[in-house]
């Protein structure tokens, strides 16, 4: 069985009728805390005096700000939100308990990687009957990645499509042209090494599973997909395997640094010039800006280098917002996630704090007006990024993503020591996940897509 509940969505513990569902969603539609991590979350949802109250878990950086602008825009709907750990921190592992305590909040914060294993556990409301009027106007891998066993578990708010960020003024010194594809950046690494070899053209993070599943996800070759009422599990197929021997070849000839992105050390690295660049995604915008903020004018964005004439680009992060099974008000919990994923207030409040990559594609139209960027140069940070989104191939996440990520992490750090290899750890990990499935009743099945 692939584990997730076909009936999470008319759970006996929600609502047997419901008043107009459509009618108040698409009415309310376009209208104009923070707690300790680990600690009990407590809370009513309900009718209070005439509004109706909703609770919400969230870790996303300005939610805040977008749920008191929802509830100052109407009277009909009151979201209560509770700030908690980001999802590998902890935050994931709250929802789950809450959800097995049947104390669940009515929306859960749901990254695309996690929702199958949050899904599995029977405590998402199949929204299908009621956001998919709504498809047609998102990404298509966003949306595709809501819906995994093919019903749709969550609404999609933000996503982020992969991008190489380079420093334009030391490529442009050294005469370095920008790598359009894989083959070309492999120069590219050997002429910054040449120009200064104490330099590196960028990181490839050991530690980062996430990481590497999104340049795994360019090449085409998804690590799970459903194929009747099984997963198939192909995390060392032929694509990942061309970008893992790709990377082992980078990092153990010295073309690449192998060293985790975000911390202090790399931060030097980038300050002082020993990184000229950063396999990142959208986010990266407002990391580059917040960590290297004396960098203005010397950094540019560029799509992701591709696998020849293979246009596609892989994808790292994005949000989106599920519905409780069991919640009792799963109609205004859905008036705010159509209104936080769909209305055009939501990207120019965010662009006031960060780099809005809205999901909703009217919303990506607005963003970029709304955003004022005067840190790039070189191409638009829009154009580059809107382009990319458009080229995330389909992709679907397991049950076990979150724990597979981990897994990579662990068997990826010996690289370092030549004590293995990239391609014989993707193996290993292949084979982990497989286990780690049918130890939890999975049906799994191994083998070619084609």
């Amino acid at each position: 069985m692939l584990g997730f509940s076909s009936d999470a969505g008319d759970s006996a513990h929600a609502p047997r009728t419901h008043r107009s569902r459509r009618s108040l969603l698409r009415t309310s539609a376009g209208l104009g805390a923070a707690l300790l991590a680990g600690g009990t979350l407590t809370g009513c949802s309900g009718r209070t005096s005439g509004t109706v109250r909703v609770r919400m878990w969230s870790w996303l950086t300005g939610m805040d700000r977008y749920v008191a602008a929802f509830n100052s825009s109407q009277r009909d709907v009151r979201v209560d939100l509770s700030v908690i750990a980001a999802g590998t921190s902890g935050g994931y592992a709250q929802q789950t308990n809450a959800i097995r305590a049947h104390n669940a909040p009515d929306i859960l914060h749901v990254e695309y990687q996690a929702l199958p294993q949050i899904a599995t556990t029977g405590g998402l409301r199949d929204l299908s009957a009621d956001v998919d009027d709504l498809a047609d106007g998102f990404l298509p891998a966003a949306w595709q990645s809501v819906r995994p066993g093919g019903k749709t578990w969550a609404v999609p708010m933000d996503f982020c499509p992969m991008a190489f960020f380079y420093r334009k003024d030391l490529f442009d010194r050294a005469g370095i042209g920008v790598p359009r594809t894989w083959e070309e950046f492999r120069r590219a690494a050997s002429a910054v090494r040449t120009a200064d070899r104490d330099a590196r053209i960028t990181t490839f993070p050991l530690n980062d599973g996430a990481f590497f599943a999104g340049m795994a996800c360019q090449a085409g070759d998804p690590w799970w997909d459903i194929a009747g009422n099984a997963w198939r599990v192909g995390i060392d197929g032929a694509g990942t395997m061309r970008v893992a021997e790709y990377w082992q070849d980078m990092v153990s000839s010295g073309l690449a640094a192998r060293d985790a992105t975000g911390t202090q050390s790399w931060i030097s690295a980038m300050h002082h010039g020993r990184l000229w660049g950063m396999l990142g995604a959208t986010w990266g915008v407002g990391m580059l800006k917040k960590s290297l903020p004396a960098h203005q004018g010397r950094w540019a964005v560029a799509p992701l280098p591709t696998w020849g004439d293979d246009p596609s680009t892989g994808v790292w992060g994005g949000s989106a917002f599920g519905v409780s099974a069991e919640s009792e008000v799963p109609e205004a919990a859905l008036t705010f996630l159509r209104w936080l994923s769909t209305d055009p207030a939501v990207p120019r409040i965010g662009s006031a704090f960060t780099f809005p990559s809205p999901a909703f594609l009217a919303n990506r139209k607005v963003a970029r007006t709304a955003y004022e960027d005067g840190y790039f140069t070189g191409d638009p940070v829009f154009d580059v990024l809107d382009e990319s989104a458009t080229r995330v191939p389909g992709w679907t996440w397991g049950p076990t993503s979150l724990s597979t990520f981990a897994t990579i992490a662990d068997a990826l750090g010996p690289v370092s020591t030549g004590a293995t290899t990239i391609p014989r750890a993707l193996h290993r990990v292949h084979t982990s996940t497989v286990a780690a499935m049918r130890a939890r009743g999975l049906a799994v099945t191994e083998g070619s897509r084609t």
